[in-house]
């Protein structure tokens, strides 16, 4: 691994990204920091690097694609204990530890924590950059996924209660002469307000807005 010098502020990515994916360094070895700086910028990736898990803490994270390199061994909070901060704070940012002392039940937890990956000093760059390419694309889609998530949830919101419930209902499977009745409404006042739910939501077709539904877990209990 080169150790080429890397620039003076590296926390300055984090703040102001520029939309591609952006790994975080933690070590508290200088030199180590840049080698592994360079080696990601070299195949066109943001890099945002810290001697300290604290320095990263106090940083802004960007909204996009991202991953953390990170030392298990570290002056003051260490890598693992890093890894149960980041997960009390909601952030679930994939993590690979790197370290030149693992053994098999440091490995073992942090892996049980959600690490992607767990690499012994010395490692070849291609075992790093595959682990970092794997780990930012699990990101990426967990992002898309939670948008979507989000985006849906949204729309939801602007139903009225009793558009709601006839979504609920039809997405369990139900007919409109079964919404009516569960609901005690004429069938014709189902169908105006199943046509409502469909626009709202922007469903194209029943199976759409039951997937909508399964994605939400709205879906209602289908009755005996």
């Amino acid at each position: 691994m080169t150790g080429l010098s890397d620039s003076p502020h590296q926390g300055v990515k984090a703040e102001e990204p520029s939309g591609r994916a952006i790994v975080f360094v933690i070590d508290d070895d200088v030199s180590i920091r840049r080698s592994l700086s360079n080696l990601f910028r070299s195949v066109n990736l943001d890099v945002a690097a810290f001697g300290s898990a604290k320095e990263m803490l106090q940083g802004k994270l960007p909204e996009v694609a991202s991953c953390l390199v990170l030392d298990v061994r570290l002056p003051g909070l260490s890598g693992l204990e890093l890894q149960t901060e980041l997960a009390k704070l909601n952030l679930h940012i994939p993590i690979i530890f790197i370290t030149g002392h693992g053994d098999i039940p440091m490995s073992v937890k942090a892996m049980k924590g959600g690490a992607v990956d767990f690499l012994t000093k010395p490692f070849r760059d291609q075992e790093l950059l595959d682990a970092v390419v794997a780990a930012t694309e699990r990101d990426r889609k967990r992002r898309e996924v939670e948008k979507t998530v989000a985006n849906l949830q949204s729309l939801f919101e602007t139903l009225s209660p009793r558009e709601q419930a006839v979504m609920k209902l039809v997405a369990a499977g139900l007919m409109n002469k079964q919404v009516a009745a569960e609901l005690e409404l004429a069938e014709i006042t189902v169908k105006i307000y199943r046509g409502r739910v469909m626009k709202k939501m922007g469903a194209r077709s029943l199976a759409d807005l039951i997937r909508m539904a399964e994605t939400l877990g709205i879906c209602a209990n289908q009755p005996e």
